[in-house]
């Protein structure tokens, strides 16, 4: 009988999220197992700590208006594993999914690897077997020893904003996590690198001088106006693109983008430019300032750590100027709380804490005293159901992407059925 929906999920969460000795012994022997089918794919890959997804899925966006089969693998999901993996914007059906997992469960036998080695080898199987063009791939922890590292040489190396974040696996300083987040450079790639703070940078510019690579830094873009319905903005020598992302933050993600499909262009891909500007218009990327509802506004924000929170910050001063609004506030333990709200604290009115589902999180009441203590008006709302009712005016969920995918999942009719831990 083929695998069921519930075994397929049991096989991947029996899974350990990390594994005791990290490394890519287990993803390179599973992949072989299964006959490398990386090997015959083209990719984009992607680390940095902030903005990768969103970076990828407006490269998704633009790619495929070009013409073509575009694969994504992103992490975490929101709602359901099936978002991880994508082909033109489509998440992978239950019917696929059920049977990699299947596949992959016999190829894994006596490796222990661990669920993101499953997921990386499922998602290299469908984008092999859908015969896409391109693939974009988001590293999942770090970049040198992360699963979707196995890959040889990708057409270009994208990195994102750099902050401390999984320090426990990382490191506890910039140099440190920078230097994991440039393990995917390899020799024969090109470095596509968002401004970053100067002890990060100093990293990636030894590391690519290292290797040989191509080094392309972004530039600062030019938000020339926008709202909660969109943003234009200029880079280099372009002029008025149209973002329908509404966050401020996106417009650096919008540069790397561009300085991507710029590279491409030169490495032969055929992206004409209205293919470029349609992407950046029609991208969306659930649970990053989204809007759930518009009167009263209600932000959707997965932000969950001190970087997260500063750009969230910057997008209601320039949305919403002078509003002070009810944030719906759940957090992981150990994350750094007093951090993230300082940086929302001159746009709060109050907060109501909800405990976000999964293991890790903090108790909704710890979370409200904590906020007293520190002086700010806050109630022990317990859930997000309990929250909503009582945040009338404006309000933002952030804190946490268990909260966000909860937060969606009201707000949404469109669901799969595929729910699952995130990372």
């Amino acid at each position: 009988m083929p695998m069921t929906l519930p075994e397929a999920l049991n096989f991947i969460q029996s899974a350990s999220w990390t594994v005791r000795k990290p490394g890519l012994e287990r993803i390179a022997a599973l992949t072989r197992r299964l006959g490398n089918p990386q090997d015959g794919l083209r990719f984009v890959h992607i680390a940095g700590t902030n903005g990768k997804g969103s970076t990828a899925a407006m490269l998704s966006a633009v790619l495929r208006r070009a013409g073509y089969r575009t694969g994504f693998f992103t992490s975490p999901h929101l709602r359901f594993y099936n978002e991880r993996i994508q082909v033109d914007g489509v998440p992978i059906s239950d019917r696929d999914f059920c049977a990699l997992a299947e596949e992959v469960q016999t190829a894994a036998e006596g490796l222990d690897p661990s669920e993101f080695d499953l997921l990386t080898a499922m998602g290299f199987l469908y984008f092999q077997r859908r015969a896409c063009g391109i693939v974009l791939l988001e590293a999942g922890l770090g970049g040198r020893l992360d699963s979707t590292n196995v890959i040889a040489a990708p057409e270009a190396a994208v990195i994102t904003g750099i902050s401390l974040e999984h320090t426990e696996y990382l490191g506890d300083t910039l140099e440190k996590i920078a230097t994991e987040k440039a393990g995917i450079l390899k020799p024969g790639t090109s470095a596509v690198l968002q401004i970053q703070p100067p002890a990060a940078d100093a990293v990636f510019q030894a590391r690519c001088a290292a290797l040989g690579c191509e080094r392309i830094p972004a530039v600062r873009a030019v938000r020339r106006s926008g709202g909660l319905d969109g943003q234009r903005l200029d880079y280099r020598d372009r002029r008025d693109l149209f973002l329908h992302l509404p966050g401020v933050y996106q417009c650096q993600n919008a540069a790397l983008v561009l300085d991507t499909v710029d590279l491409l262009r030169r490495k032969g891909w055929n992206i004409p430019e209205e293919a470029l500007r349609d992407g950046l218009a029609a991208a969306e990327w659930p649970g990053r300032f989204e809007v759930l509802r518009r009167t009263p506004p209600l932000i959707l924000d997965g932000a969950h750590n001190p970087g997260g929170a500063n750009a969230l910050a910057e997008s209601l001063e320039a949305c919403l100027p002078g509003q002070k609004l009810t944030f719906i506030l759940g957090v992981m333990a150990g994350k750094d709380r007093r951090a993230m709200l300082e940086a929302v604290a001159p746009h709060a009115a109050r907060f109501l804490t909800v405990s976000p589902g999964g293991p890790r999180a903090l108790d909704s009441a710890i979370l409200a005293e904590e906020l007293r203590q520190m002086g700010f008006a806050a109630e022990n709302a317990g859930t997000l159901e309990a929250a909503l009712p009582q945040a009338s005016g404006p309000a933002c969920i952030f804190g946490s992407l268990y909260l966000a995918g909860e937060a969606r999942s009201r707000f949404s009719e469109n669901a799969l059925s595929t729910p699952g831990p995130r990372q």
